[in-house]
C-alpha cells in the first residue's frame, strides 16, 4: 500500500447516488407491491363474505316464503281493481314470465264468465218485464252470486297460486272445478229445456223460442247464447294450455308421487 493511498477508497458514500441505494429503492417497490396485494385479497374476500351472506339470506326468504305458501296464509297487499281493491291481483310481478300469457288468458275467462252472468240476468230482467215470471229473475240473481265469487275461490285463485308456487296439488284442484266451470258453460250456451224450460239461461233453445214471438227478447238471448259459446271455447283452451304445461314441466309425476305419499302416510 502506497503511503498516499486512501484506504477507504473502496468503501461507498452512503450520502451518494451508489448500488446501496438502488437496492433500497428496489426493496422499497417491492414491499409496496406486497401491501397493494394483501389489500386486494382482503377486500376480495370481504366480497365473497357479502356474498355468501346475501345467498343465505336470499334462500332464507325463500324458504319462509314457500311455507307461508303451503301453509294458505296470504299478506298480499289488495289491489284490484283499483277503483275499490278487494282481491291482491299482480300477474306482472308474481307469476313467472314464461306462464304469464296464460294465466292472463285465464283471467280473461274468469271476466267473461262475470259479462256472461251479468249479461244473463239483464235478459232475464228483460223477461220479466215481457210476463216471463220472477223465477227465471231469481235464479239469474244466484247465478250471478254464486257464479262470480266461487269461480274466483274455486279455479281462479288456485290457478294463480298454482302459477306462482308451481303446487302440483294447486293444479290438480284447478284441473277438478276448472271442468265444472266449463261443463257450466257449455250448459248454459246450450240451455236445454229442463228447469223451467230452461228460460233461465240465455242458451239457444230459449233463443229460437224467443226469436218468433218476443223479436227483441229473442236477441237478447241469442247475445247471451255468443258469449257463453265464446267463454266456453276460450276455457277449453286454457285448460289445455295449463295441461300442457303441466304434463311438460314434470308436475304430473310429482302429483302422483305426493298423492302416493299421502296414501302411505294415511295407511300407517
Amino acid at each position: 500500500m502506497s503511503r498516499y493511498e486512501n484506504p477507504f477508497e473502496e468503501d461507498v458514500n452512503p450520502f451518494g447516488g451508489g448500488s446501496i441505494s438502488g437496492k433500497s429503492s428496489g426493496k422499497s417497490n417491492n414491499d409496496g407491491g406486497g401491501f397493494t396485494n394483501i389489500d386486494l385479497k382482503a377486500k376480495e374476500a370481504e366480497l365473497k363474505a357479502k356474498d355468501a351472506e346475501l345467498s343465505r339470506k336470499e334462500q332464507e326468504l325463500k324458504r319462509k316464503e314457500d311455507a307461508i305458501a303451503r301453509a294458505g296464509i296470504t299478506l298480499e297487499v289488495k289491489n284490484w281493481p283499483s277503483c275499490l281493491p278487494i282481491i291482491h291481483h299482480d300477474i306482472a310481478n308474481d307469476i313467472p314470465i314464461h306462464l304469464q300469457r296464460i294465466q292472463y288468458v285465464a283471467f280473461s275467462t274468469l271476466l267473461g264468465l262475470v259479462l256472461c252472468l251479468v249479461w244473463n240476468l239483464f235478459t232475464m230482467l228483460v223477461g220479466c218485464f215481457n210476463g216471463q215470471g220472477l223465477e227465471i229473475l231469481f235464479l239469474a240473481i244466484i247465478y250471478v252470486i254464486c257464479g262470480v265469487p266461487g269461480g274466483y275461490i274455486l279455479w281462479y285463485r288456485p290457478l294463480y297460486r298454482a302459477m306462482r308456487t308451481e303446487s302440483a296439488l294447486k293444479f290438480g284442484w284447478f284441473f277438478l272445478t276448472y271442468m265444472i266451470h266449463i261443463c257450466f258453460c257449455i250448459y248454459a250456451s246450450v240451455a236445454p229445456p229442463f228447469i223451467l224450460a230452461g228460460h233461465s239461461l240465455t242458451g239457444f233453445f230459449p233463443a229460437l223460442f224467443f226469436i218468433g214471438d218476443r223479436h227483441m227478447l229473442g236477441i237478447l238471448y241469442f247475445v247471451g247464447f255468443g258469449l257463453f259459446c265464446a267463454e266456453s271455447l276460450l276455457s277449453i283452451f286454457v285448460i289445455q294450455q295449463v295441461l300442457m304445461y303441466f304434463r311438460g314441466s314434470g308436475k304430473a309425476a310429482e302429483a302422483r308421487r305426493e298423492a302416493a305419499r299421502s296414501t302411505v302416510m294415511a295407511a300407517l
